[in-house]
């Protein structure tokens, strides 16, 4: 788990973490939800992808992101360890 704990530890991240549970977003859609410049959020998105909670698809000239939800399994594994 790559940084997973840091990477969940900002709030933007975690707001875009919620926005790509319902639904796959482009980088734009993404930034449309925050009052912050587009480099930042691509920056925040750099992060998620690096601690593997998120992944990218190229699709035509865009890229999607998602939720890789086995890491999120992974996790909730491991925290239930601890009951």
């Amino acid at each position: 788990m790559k940084d997973i704990f840091k990477a969940l530890s900002d709030e933007t991240r975690r707001g875009i973490l919620e926005l790509l549970k319902d639904e796959d977003l482009t980088a734009g859609d993404i930034a449309k939800h925050f009052d912050m410049s587009k480099p930042s959020i691509s920056q925040h998105l750099k992060i998620l992808k690096y601690s593997e909670l998120i992944t990218s698809t190229k699709k035509g000239q865009y890229i999607f992101y998602s939720l890789n939800t086995s890491v999120f399994e992974d996790l909730l594994t491991w925290v239930t360890k601890f009951k």
